[in-house]
């Protein structure tokens, strides 16, 4: 098993384990993978302890970013359609 593996994807966001730990990547904090294909979403890497990678989506996220959000107020100016 990789360190980093998408085991759901809801409407609401992706639910990620990495390690052991299971963590929520909301939409309305990541909304990048709000219209991403389910097969671009599931191929993450994990190339260093706290970094994943989306290489066909271009996406890099700091495993924080997840745990604290609000850390990163930067996110993304892209608003999300309800």
């Amino acid at each position: 098993m990789s360190p980093a593996e998408v085991t759901n994807i809801s409407s609401h966001g992706i639910w990620m384990l990495i390690d052991t730990k299971e963590m929520f990547l909301a939409f309305e904090h990541f909304p990048w993978f709000q219209d991403a294909s389910i097969k671009k979403i599931l191929h993450v890497e994990m190339p260093s302890e706290n970094h994943l990678y989306w290489p066909e989506l271009d996406i890099d996220l700091d495993v924080n970013s997840i745990l604290y959000p609000e850390n990163y107020p930067l996110v993304s100016q892209q608003q999300i359609e309800h």
